[in-house]
């Protein structure tokens, strides 16, 4: 069972890369054209750290208490991710053309609900959204495929648990098997709905979880890096930062993703966390380690959220659409909001010093109170939009 709780310097260097590669395909598609990979990358690292504490909770209390564990999600995961909604919505209606809004509050909606990516499969299978045009909250799907995990993960984790102590057996060989068989399944899944239709592949929560149920596998067998062995873990490191990063800057063939190409970075996470911070004077340690990795490590999440809004609407401000020379300026901007984010709202929530966290009934209930404001401008707006589209029509046919 796992028993390691320190804070990792490779996984904080694997969200440097993933939130980097994604950051990148978004400014500049032909450096990276694969540098939505970072989002597998992100998959693993998750189901890797949460299977790893849930099992280490129950190895120390004897059960998985599931209200906590959603609180601590909540806690760390919302405040983010709803401020940057309201954002959005505020912007939409100050800067964006009323045309535009029915569509963007579509998204905004689904994306307050957790449900962006069953949104964005649906539109992939309908004509009039089949482009699925961008919108700033279109990186969202990727959180909603995540909190649908964090749903039913830890639920299979204790039936799974349940059954070995009925059934009076070990439970770590159960675990095995039970999300061997999960991970497998969604994987034989993924490569048979990406031949199918790689666009609903792509956004389906059961295509994705293998990835999950990999790191999740990984925390099962081997949550510890490996004692020793300093060469082979150098050799594996660098092997999986290979898997990693070649693809992203190579691949091209986005219809056969994910597929059996996801395993590419998916392998190549999980042999990073295996090999860990190796000592040698070649090690991917020595990149791993540097400050900079891992800063952008700890505001890899609020940079996920707050860059691609920054790159949307920045067009709308300037009347033009973003020049390649300002790319740049929009990644350091995006930086420095994805600091203080993290400074001022990421860190706050996620620990108990702040008055409302403390209060796990406020908290929801705040939260709870800016979704809603969020769906509820969500629903009102593209209403107000439409009725004063017909009163300006009606108005030119009196004239």
């Amino acid at each position: 069972m796992p028993r390691t709780t320190a804070t990792r310097p490779e996984i904080q260097a694997l969200r440097a890369v993933a939130v980097g590669a994604v950051v990148l395909h978004h400014g500049w598609p032909a450096v990276a054209p694969a540098g939505y990979m970072g989002v597998d990358v992100f998959f693993v690292v998750s189901g890797f750290l949460i299977t790893g504490l849930l099992l280490r909770e129950h190895e120390r209390a004897g059960r998985i208490d599931l209200s906590a564990f959603y609180l601590r999600r909540a806690r760390r995961i919302l405040p983010a991710a709803v401020t940057v909604l309201l954002v959005v919505a505020a912007a939409t209606l100050a800067l964006v053309p009323q045309r535009d809004w029915a569509d963007w509050f579509r998204q905004i909606v689904a994306s307050a609900l957790y449900y962006e990516n069953w949104q964005l499969a649906a539109d992939s299978q309908t004509p009039a959204y089949a482009d699925l045009a961008s919108t700033p909250v279109q990186h969202y799907w990727s959180l909603s495929v995540e909190e649908q995990f964090y749903l039913v993960w830890p639920l299979l984790l204790i039936l799974a648990i349940w059954y070995a102590r009925r059934r009076s057996r070990a439970i770590a060989p159960v675990l095995l098997v039970i999300l061997g068989a999960v991970t497998a399944a969604s994987l034989i899944h993924a490569v048979m709905l990406t031949a199918a239709d790689h666009n609903l592949a792509y956004f389906s929560t059961t295509a994705r979880t293998w990835e999950f149920g990999a790191g999740g596998l990984l925390a099962l067998l081997a949550a510890a890096p490996l004692a020793g062995r300093e060469t082979l873990r150098t050799v594996v490191s660098w092997a999986g930062l290979a898997l990693i990063v070649v693809p992203i800057l190579t691949f091209r063939d986005h219809d056969a993703f994910p597929g059996m190409w996801a395993a590419l970075p998916v392998a190549g996470t999980m042999a990073v966390i295996w090999a860990g911070m190796p000592a040698t004077r070649w090690s991917t340690a020595r990149l791993a380690g540097l400050q900079p990795v891992q800063w952008m490590g700890d505001v890899s999440y609020s940079l996920y959220l707050w860059h691609w809004p920054i790159f949307m609407f920045t067009p709308f401000l300037i009347g033009m659409p973003n020049p390649a020379w300002a790319m740049v300026l929009l990644v350091v901007l995006s930086l420095l909001v994805a600091g203080l984010s993290k400074r001022l709202i990421e860190d706050p929530f996620r620990t108990r010093s702040n008055p409302v966290s403390r209060r796990p009934a406020v908290l929801l209930g705040t939260l709870g109170m800016l979704v809603a404001a969020v769906v509820g401008a969500g629903l009102v707006a593209p209403g107000v939009a439409a009725e004063q589209q017909v009163a300006c029509e009606h108005g030119g046919d009196g004239g």
